[in-house]
């Protein structure tokens, strides 16, 4: 185990700094990144180069690299950077979140994904136009935009924040650099590109999760030690089965909340929807949704314990307290960089595996953001299709602006105080709603386009009024989080000219001033109350405005429940299960055929 000494000279130390080996890591990651954006992007013969090509592989892609894109794409630095520093300020009960993947990829791999594959469509907003009407597509694909530049920008600032941490390299210097290679490489290289990068970085990820696990369990003193040592310091809890929404943490708003956010990502979001595309069958969609599922679990397992891990290490004076980090999210690169520093190259496989976490997400988004403003705004508007060379010409010119949108929001994001929280948290505010709007359209063939309206708009307004409301109050100092005590008593031995006062810290403060109920909401329930206000007030607004007849809706647009939970039942109790959707539509199918949109065609000619 560390001796008092060496924790002090961790703490203290200047040198904590990359060196050669570690730079050629890091430098090593940046390289094959763009090797294999310029051979996708410059090495395929012309044939080939088309927007179904450069957006979808021409959905010819193997299993093994769309599971690994699938758990890059959104298990990012948000993750490997926010996920330890929850476990060591407040305890394990996060790591209930992963039990909800197991209820999100039956949902999203059965149910969600067939229905998109069978379509053939490559903008999951397309299903809004054939469902309901043209305006919810446009609605839906700005949403979208919005939430993925944002999200993009969160994940950005966490890996320039670490590098920052453990290299004379600004922050500002490393947003620039993630963006340019990856703007460079996702533009280059399209679809293709991203998912082998993305496979190369999955590797990268888990190499250096796992050399930091098995390094920092030795030098605390071994599994046995981590264990007490979190018991010691109530830690370990799973426990907490209040079913009150407005408990940040619990079984319940971490398993159901849980549900409902990863459902957002895997079951409707664009950057994954694209990805299980890509494959020709809905066989190895769901297979390769099953494969990143267990690669998800045993990564926030890891993540979790890593927190325990660095909790050991620190357990008599918080680094945070003692001012050696200015924000939670730098625990994680303290720790590797002061534990690993006599390692050569293992520093910098660690902040490789920071920013390959991001590059993934980046490339994944700027990819999708290109797909749905192609497919969504510019081919719609058009009178006159584009060729395929010029459509995969204007994906790439769409990459680049919104990379170049997505990089001026990191000087708004870098006021966040958690990486993880925060993306979390805008993610259900903007996610929740479409979450709503698909699962209407999906689940309750009785709603009509005006009803979807209604929901959509309701549900962005009162959860944004919660969420913002949530926000301001916090910064204000209202509302705030319960942290897990943190001792500060070896502070004063480590360094006599520390501040801190030795004793034990708890940033519980309590405010009296009175907040609004609502705003004490659990941001894990936030895509959860959005999802269910937009089918509510989808349903009410369709019933006072004349319900859809299930008979006359395109049975293809719809779920039929009882054919996929209840088919051991009898076949007329199945149908009344289905509400009978389609009936009619499979006496008279050609009257529903405009509604299901022409794949692009070889023949495609234009300006």
């Amino acid at each position: 185990m560390l001796s008092t000494e060496e924790i002090r000279e961790f703490l203290l130390s200047e040198d904590a700094q990359f060196g050669i080996a570690d730079y050629t890591v890091f430098i090593l990651l940046l390289a094959v990144s763009l090797a294999i954006g310029f051979y996708y992007g410059l090495c395929q013969p012309k044939s080939t180069q088309s927007a179904e090509n450069y957006l979808l592989g021409g959905r010819k892609m193997s299993v093994f690299p769309i599971s690994m894109s699938l758990i890059a794409s959104f298990m990012s630095a948000i993750t490997l950077l926010g996920t330890p520093a929850e476990i060591y300020r407040f305890g394990t009960m996060y790591l209930w979140s992963s039990l909800s993947f197991f209820l999100v990829i039956p949902a999203a791999a059965y149910l969600y994904m067939p229905v998109f594959f069978d379509l053939e469509v490559i903008s999951a907003y397309q299903y809004l136009e054939m469902r309901f009407h043209r305006s919810l597509r446009y609605i839906g694909a700005t949403v979208f935009a919005i939430q993925m530049s944002i999200y993009m920008a969160i994940v950005v600032y966490a890996p320039s924040l670490a590098l920052a941490q453990v290299t004379s390299i600004s922050v500002h210097v490393s947003v620039v650099v993630i963006f340019a290679v990856c703007i460079l490489y996702t533009s280059v290289g399209g679809i293709k590109a991203v998912l082998w990068t993305d496979t190369v970085q999955v590797f990268i990820m888990y190499g250096a999760m796992l050399a930091i696990v098995v390094k920092g369990t030795l030098d605390v003193g071994g599994v046995s030690t981590v264990w007490d040592t979190a018991l010691k310091l109530d830690r370990i809890d799973f426990n907490n089965f209040d079913p009150n929404p407005g408990i940040r943490h619990t079984f319940w708003t971490l398993v159901v909340g849980g549900y409902f956010t990863w459902v957002t990502i895997y079951g409707v979001n664009q950057a994954q929807v694209q990805r299980y595309l890509c494959v020709p069958t809905k066989r190895q969609a769901a297979m390769a949704l099953w494969i990143n599922c267990i690669g998800l679990f045993i990564l926030i397992i890891l993540c979790g314990y890593v927190g325990l891990v660095i909790l050991t290490l620190f357990q008599d004076c918080d680094p945070i307290s003692a001012g050696s980090v200015d924000k939670p999210d730098q625990l994680f690169p303290l720790f590797v960089m002061q534990i690993m520093k006599h390692v050569p190259g293992v520093p910098g496989l660690f902040v490789a595996g920071i920013f390959s976490g991001t590059l993934s997400t980046v490339s994944s988004g700027i990819n999708s953001l290109a797909a749905v403003a192609l497919q969504d705004f510019i081919i719609p508007l058009r009178k006159q299709r584009l060729s395929h060379q010029r459509e995969a010409l204007v994906s790439k010119l769409l990459a680049i602006a919104f990379g170049a949108f997505s990089f001026c929001l990191v000087f708004i994001v870098e006021q966040l105080e958690g990486v993880l929280e925060a993306a979390l948290k805008f993610y259900g505010m903007l996610g929740g709603p479409l979450l709503g709007l698909f699962t209407l359209g999906l689940f309750v063939p009785h709603a009509n386009w005006k009803g979807a309206i209604g929901g959509i708009i309701t549900g962005l307004l009162v959860i944004f009024w919660i969420g913002f409301g949530a926000i301001i109050e916090t910064s204000r100092g209202h509302i705030k989080p319960a942290i897990l005590p943190m001792s500060t008593e070896g502070c004063q031995a480590l360094d006599p000219s520390l501040s801190v006062m030795p004793g034990t810290v708890t940033h519980n403060d309590t405010s009296e001033y009175c907040v609004l109920p609502a705003y004490h909401l659990s941001y894990m329930h936030y895509s959860t109350l959005a999802c269910l206000l937009v089918c509510s007030a989808g349903i009410l607004v369709s019933w006072l405005t004349g319900f859809n007849d299930p008979k006359e809706v395109d049975p293809r647009l719809c779920v039929r429940l009882g054919d996929k939970l209840f088919f051991y039942l009898p076949a007329a109790l199945k149908e009344r299960i289905n509400f009978h959707t389609g009936e009619n539509y499979r006496k008279t199918p050609a009257k529903f055929e405009k509604l299901v949109m022409t794949p692009i065609s070889d023949e495609a000619e234009g300006i």
